[in-house]
Protein backbone atom coordinates (compact mmCIF):
# COMPACT_ATOMS: atom_id res chain seq x y z
CA UNK A 1 0.00 0.00 0.00
CA UNK A 2 1.25 3.47 -0.94
CA UNK A 3 2.41 5.39 2.12
CA UNK A 4 2.03 9.12 1.43
CA UNK A 5 3.78 11.97 3.20
CA UNK A 6 2.67 15.57 2.66
CA UNK A 7 5.62 17.86 3.44
CA UNK A 8 4.72 21.40 4.51
CA UNK A 9 7.50 23.98 5.18
CA UNK A 10 6.42 26.50 7.81
CA UNK A 11 7.78 29.89 8.81
CA UNK A 12 5.70 31.94 11.24
CA UNK A 13 2.49 30.14 10.25
CA UNK A 14 0.68 30.06 13.60
CA UNK A 15 -2.32 31.87 12.11
CA UNK A 16 -2.94 29.31 9.38
CA UNK A 17 -1.71 26.00 10.84
CA UNK A 18 -4.95 25.01 12.65
CA UNK A 19 -6.97 25.28 9.42
CA UNK A 20 -4.20 23.75 7.28
CA UNK A 21 -3.91 20.72 9.57
CA UNK A 22 -7.69 20.29 9.59
CA UNK A 23 -8.00 20.27 5.79
CA UNK A 24 -4.98 18.02 5.28
CA UNK A 25 -6.31 15.52 7.82
CA UNK A 26 -9.65 15.46 6.03
CA UNK A 27 -7.92 14.78 2.73
CA UNK A 28 -5.69 12.00 4.06
CA UNK A 29 -8.60 10.40 5.94
CA UNK A 30 -10.68 10.39 2.76
CA UNK A 31 -7.86 8.85 0.72
CA UNK A 32 -7.32 6.18 3.38
CA UNK A 33 -11.03 5.28 3.31
CA UNK A 34 -10.85 4.96 -0.47
CA UNK A 35 -7.92 2.57 -0.08
CA UNK A 36 -5.64 4.78 -2.15
CA UNK A 37 -2.98 5.31 0.53
CA UNK A 38 -1.81 3.45 3.62
CA UNK A 39 -3.35 4.24 6.99
CA UNK A 40 0.07 5.24 8.35
CA UNK A 41 0.42 8.13 5.90
CA UNK A 42 1.53 11.39 7.47
CA UNK A 43 1.56 15.18 7.30
CA UNK A 44 5.11 16.37 7.98
CA UNK A 45 5.46 20.00 9.05
CA UNK A 46 8.95 21.53 8.91
CA UNK A 47 9.42 24.53 11.19
CA UNK A 48 12.01 26.80 9.57
CA UNK A 49 13.18 28.49 12.78
CA UNK A 50 9.92 30.36 13.44
CA UNK A 51 9.86 32.88 16.28
CA UNK A 52 6.10 32.56 16.91
CA UNK A 53 4.03 29.57 18.17
CA UNK A 54 4.45 27.52 14.99
CA UNK A 55 6.48 24.70 16.60
CA UNK A 56 4.26 24.68 19.69
CA UNK A 57 1.23 24.11 17.46
CA UNK A 58 2.99 21.38 15.48
CA UNK A 59 3.92 19.61 18.72
CA UNK A 60 0.33 19.81 19.99
CA UNK A 61 -0.99 18.40 16.71
CA UNK A 62 1.44 15.48 16.96
CA UNK A 63 0.40 14.70 20.55
CA UNK A 64 -3.27 14.75 19.60
CA UNK A 65 -2.98 12.75 16.38
CA UNK A 66 -0.07 10.57 15.12
CA UNK A 67 -1.06 11.54 11.58
CA UNK A 68 0.87 14.75 12.17
CA UNK A 69 4.62 14.84 12.59
CA UNK A 70 7.27 17.53 12.45
CA UNK A 71 10.87 18.58 12.17
CA UNK A 72 12.27 21.70 13.78
CA UNK A 73 15.34 23.33 12.25
CA UNK A 74 17.91 24.86 14.60
CA UNK A 75 17.56 28.25 12.86
CA UNK A 76 15.89 29.90 9.90
CA UNK A 77 17.44 28.50 6.71
CA UNK A 78 14.91 29.61 4.10
CA UNK A 79 12.01 27.95 2.33
CA UNK A 80 14.07 25.83 -0.07
CA UNK A 81 16.28 24.37 2.65
CA UNK A 82 13.29 23.65 4.88
CA UNK A 83 11.53 21.91 1.99
CA UNK A 84 14.61 19.84 1.20
CA UNK A 85 14.88 18.85 4.86
CA UNK A 86 11.27 17.65 4.76
CA UNK A 87 11.93 15.62 1.61
CA UNK A 88 14.99 14.10 3.27
CA UNK A 89 13.04 13.03 6.34
CA UNK A 90 9.99 11.83 4.40
CA UNK A 91 12.07 9.77 1.96
CA UNK A 92 13.06 7.52 4.88
CA UNK A 93 9.46 6.43 5.39
CA UNK A 94 7.21 7.29 2.44
CA UNK A 95 6.54 5.72 -0.95
CA UNK A 96 5.29 9.03 -2.34
CA UNK A 97 5.86 12.59 -1.14
CA UNK A 98 3.79 15.68 -1.94
CA UNK A 99 5.20 19.10 -1.05
CA UNK A 100 3.01 22.16 -0.62
CA UNK A 101 2.97 25.49 1.20
CA UNK A 102 1.14 26.03 4.48
CA UNK A 103 -0.93 29.02 3.36
CA UNK A 104 -3.64 26.89 1.64
CA UNK A 105 -3.20 28.64 -1.70
CA UNK A 106 -2.34 25.29 -3.28
CA UNK A 107 -5.53 23.34 -4.04
CA UNK A 108 -5.54 20.27 -1.78
CA UNK A 109 -8.03 18.69 -4.16
CA UNK A 110 -5.24 18.32 -6.72
CA UNK A 111 -3.68 15.61 -4.53
CA UNK A 112 -6.13 13.08 -6.02
CA UNK A 113 -5.07 13.95 -9.57
CA UNK A 114 -1.40 13.70 -8.60
CA UNK A 115 -1.97 10.21 -7.21
CA UNK A 116 -3.79 9.28 -10.43
CA UNK A 117 -0.70 10.24 -12.41
CA UNK A 118 1.53 8.33 -10.00
CA UNK A 119 -0.62 5.23 -10.49
CA UNK A 120 -0.01 5.61 -14.23
CA UNK A 121 3.74 5.30 -13.63
CA UNK A 122 4.81 8.95 -13.23
CA UNK A 123 7.46 9.45 -10.55
CA UNK A 124 7.32 13.25 -10.69
CA UNK A 125 4.03 15.16 -10.95
CA UNK A 126 4.07 18.96 -11.16
CA UNK A 127 1.23 21.09 -9.85
CA UNK A 128 0.74 23.88 -12.39
CA UNK A 129 -1.43 26.95 -11.96
CA UNK A 130 -4.23 27.04 -14.54
CA UNK A 131 -4.32 30.86 -14.55
CA UNK A 132 -3.16 33.99 -12.75
CA UNK A 133 -6.47 35.88 -12.83
CA UNK A 134 -6.38 36.51 -9.08
CA UNK A 135 -2.94 38.10 -9.18
CA UNK A 136 -2.43 41.83 -9.47
CA UNK A 137 -1.18 43.08 -12.82
CA UNK A 138 2.30 43.68 -11.38
CA UNK A 139 2.47 40.20 -9.80
CA UNK A 140 1.23 38.52 -12.97
CA UNK A 141 3.59 40.50 -15.22
CA UNK A 142 6.68 39.87 -13.09
CA UNK A 143 5.91 36.18 -12.51
CA UNK A 144 5.32 35.42 -16.18
CA UNK A 145 8.38 37.46 -17.08
CA UNK A 146 10.44 35.42 -14.60
CA UNK A 147 9.46 32.07 -16.11
CA UNK A 148 10.03 33.30 -19.67
CA UNK A 149 13.39 34.79 -18.76
CA UNK A 150 14.48 31.58 -17.00
CA UNK A 151 13.57 29.58 -20.09
CA UNK A 152 15.43 32.07 -22.29
CA UNK A 153 18.48 31.58 -20.07
CA UNK A 154 18.36 27.86 -20.82
CA UNK A 155 16.93 26.72 -17.47
CA UNK A 156 14.66 23.67 -17.68
CA UNK A 157 11.73 24.94 -15.61
CA UNK A 158 8.02 24.13 -15.68
CA UNK A 159 5.95 27.21 -16.52
CA UNK A 160 3.67 28.42 -13.69
CA UNK A 161 4.93 25.70 -11.32
CA UNK A 162 6.15 26.58 -7.83
CA UNK A 163 6.82 23.88 -5.21
CA UNK A 164 3.54 21.95 -5.28
CA UNK A 165 4.57 18.55 -6.63
CA UNK A 166 4.58 14.81 -6.08
CA UNK A 167 7.81 12.81 -5.96
CA UNK A 168 8.21 9.07 -5.68
CA UNK A 169 10.60 7.86 -3.02
CA UNK A 170 13.18 7.07 -5.71
CA UNK A 171 12.88 10.53 -7.30
CA UNK A 172 13.21 12.22 -3.89
CA UNK A 173 16.33 10.25 -3.02
CA UNK A 174 17.91 11.06 -6.37
CA UNK A 175 17.13 14.75 -5.81
CA UNK A 176 18.87 14.55 -2.42
CA UNK A 177 22.02 13.37 -4.19
CA UNK A 178 22.48 16.87 -5.63
CA UNK A 179 25.15 18.33 -3.31
CA UNK A 180 24.86 22.07 -4.04
CA UNK A 181 24.01 24.51 -1.26
CA UNK A 182 22.58 27.17 -3.61
CA UNK A 183 19.13 25.63 -3.87
CA UNK A 184 16.56 26.31 -6.55
CA UNK A 185 14.35 23.22 -6.46
CA UNK A 186 12.13 24.32 -9.35
CA UNK A 187 15.16 23.97 -11.59
CA UNK A 188 16.69 20.96 -9.82
CA UNK A 189 13.69 18.61 -9.92
CA UNK A 190 13.50 18.49 -13.77
CA UNK A 191 17.18 17.45 -13.77
CA UNK A 192 16.25 14.26 -11.92
CA UNK A 193 14.48 12.91 -14.99
CA UNK A 194 12.11 9.91 -14.74
CA UNK A 195 8.62 9.83 -16.19
CA UNK A 196 6.71 12.98 -15.27
CA UNK A 197 3.43 14.77 -15.91
CA UNK A 198 1.50 17.87 -14.89
CA UNK A 199 -1.83 18.54 -13.20
CA UNK A 200 -3.46 21.95 -13.27
CA UNK A 201 -5.24 23.62 -10.38
CA UNK A 202 -6.71 26.99 -9.48
CA UNK A 203 -4.56 28.77 -6.91
CA UNK A 204 -6.56 30.38 -4.12
CA UNK A 205 -6.07 33.29 -1.77
CA UNK A 206 -3.86 32.99 1.30
CA UNK A 207 -6.07 31.78 4.17
CA UNK A 208 -4.40 33.87 6.89
CA UNK A 209 -1.16 35.59 7.81
CA UNK A 210 1.18 37.44 5.50
CA UNK A 211 3.25 36.38 2.53
CA UNK A 212 6.83 35.45 3.43
CA UNK A 213 8.01 36.49 -0.04
CA UNK A 214 7.84 40.28 -0.47
CA UNK A 215 9.16 41.84 -3.68
CA UNK A 216 12.73 42.06 -2.39
CA UNK A 217 12.87 38.34 -1.55
CA UNK A 218 11.17 37.40 -4.81
CA UNK A 219 13.79 39.30 -6.81
CA UNK A 220 16.61 37.68 -4.81
CA UNK A 221 15.02 34.26 -5.33
CA UNK A 222 14.74 34.85 -9.08
CA UNK A 223 18.34 36.03 -9.33
CA UNK A 224 19.52 32.98 -7.36
CA UNK A 225 17.64 30.75 -9.76
CA UNK A 226 19.21 32.35 -12.81
CA UNK A 227 22.78 32.31 -11.51
CA UNK A 228 22.45 28.78 -10.12
CA UNK A 229 21.41 27.21 -13.42
CA UNK A 230 22.74 29.31 -16.26
CA UNK A 231 26.04 30.86 -17.37
CA UNK A 232 24.29 32.85 -20.09
CA UNK A 233 24.55 36.14 -18.11
CA UNK A 234 28.36 35.82 -18.23
CA UNK A 235 28.22 35.02 -21.94
CA UNK A 236 25.97 38.04 -22.39
CA UNK A 237 28.65 40.18 -20.73
CA UNK A 238 31.23 38.82 -23.19
CA UNK A 239 28.96 39.57 -26.13
CA UNK A 240 28.26 43.06 -24.81
CA UNK A 241 31.98 43.70 -24.36
CA UNK A 242 32.73 42.61 -27.93
CA UNK A 243 29.91 44.80 -29.26
CA UNK A 244 31.17 47.84 -27.33
CA UNK A 245 34.72 47.20 -28.58
CA UNK A 246 33.51 47.06 -32.21
CA UNK A 247 31.52 50.26 -31.76
CA UNK A 248 34.54 52.00 -30.18
CA UNK A 249 36.78 51.01 -33.13
CA UNK A 250 34.20 52.36 -35.57
CA UNK A 251 33.89 55.62 -33.62
CA UNK A 252 37.71 55.92 -33.51
CA UNK A 253 37.84 55.67 -37.31
CA UNK A 254 35.07 58.29 -37.58
CA UNK A 255 36.96 60.71 -35.32
CA UNK A 256 40.19 60.21 -37.31
CA UNK A 257 38.38 60.93 -40.59
CA UNK A 258 36.74 64.02 -39.07
CA UNK A 259 40.13 65.23 -37.87
CA UNK A 260 41.71 64.76 -41.31
CA UNK A 261 38.82 66.66 -42.91
CA UNK A 262 39.27 69.51 -40.46
CA UNK A 263 35.94 69.09 -38.70
CA UNK A 264 35.70 69.91 -35.02
CA UNK A 265 34.84 67.04 -32.79
CA UNK A 266 31.55 67.52 -30.88
CA UNK A 267 31.67 68.79 -27.28
CA UNK A 268 32.01 67.07 -23.97
CA UNK A 269 28.41 65.80 -23.60
CA UNK A 270 28.87 62.72 -25.73
CA UNK A 271 32.20 61.98 -24.08
CA UNK A 272 30.84 62.20 -20.54
CA UNK A 273 27.76 60.12 -21.45
CA UNK A 274 29.90 57.38 -22.94
CA UNK A 275 32.16 57.32 -19.87
CA UNK A 276 29.18 56.96 -17.54
CA UNK A 277 27.60 54.29 -19.76
CA UNK A 278 30.79 52.23 -19.95
CA UNK A 279 31.38 52.67 -16.22
CA UNK A 280 27.86 51.43 -15.44
CA UNK A 281 28.26 48.43 -17.72
CA UNK A 282 31.58 47.55 -16.09
CA UNK A 283 30.12 47.78 -12.59
CA UNK A 284 27.14 45.66 -13.58
CA UNK A 285 29.41 43.10 -15.22
CA UNK A 286 31.62 42.90 -12.14
CA UNK A 287 28.53 42.40 -10.00
CA UNK A 288 27.27 39.50 -12.09
CA UNK A 289 30.68 37.84 -12.18
CA UNK A 290 30.98 38.44 -8.44
CA UNK A 291 27.66 36.70 -7.86
CA UNK A 292 28.96 33.59 -9.58
CA UNK A 293 32.21 33.75 -7.59
CA UNK A 294 30.18 34.09 -4.39
CA UNK A 295 28.21 30.97 -5.24
CA UNK A 296 31.43 29.08 -5.91
CA UNK A 297 32.69 30.28 -2.50
CA UNK A 298 29.56 29.00 -0.76
CA UNK A 299 29.79 25.65 -2.52
CA UNK A 300 33.43 25.07 -1.63
CA UNK A 301 32.79 25.60 2.11
CA UNK A 302 30.47 22.54 2.13
CA UNK A 303 28.55 23.74 5.17
CA UNK A 304 25.36 21.79 6.04
CA UNK A 305 22.26 23.11 4.30
CA UNK A 306 20.24 22.73 7.50
CA UNK A 307 20.53 21.31 11.02
CA UNK A 308 17.63 19.41 12.61
CA UNK A 309 17.02 20.42 16.21
CA UNK A 310 14.03 18.16 16.92
CA UNK A 311 12.36 15.37 14.97
CA UNK A 312 8.99 14.09 16.16
CA UNK A 313 8.35 10.34 16.00
CA UNK A 314 7.50 9.23 12.45
CA UNK A 315 6.12 5.77 13.30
Amino acid sequence: MNRLYIVVPCYKEEAVLPETSKRLKEKLTDLIKQGRIADNSRVLFVDDGSSDRTWEIITQLHRQDPMFSGVKLSRNRGHQNALLCGLDEASLHADTIISMDADLQDDIGAVDKMLDEYDKGCEVVYGVRSSRKKDTFFKRFTAQGFYRFMQAMGVDIVYNHADYRLLSQRAAKELLNFPEVNLFLRGMVPLVGFKHSEVTYERGERFAGESKYPLKKMLAFAFDGITSFSVKPIRLILSMGVAIFVVSVIMLLVFIIQKLLGHTVAGWASTICSIWALGGIQMMSLGIVGEYIGKIYNETKRRPRYIKETVLDQE
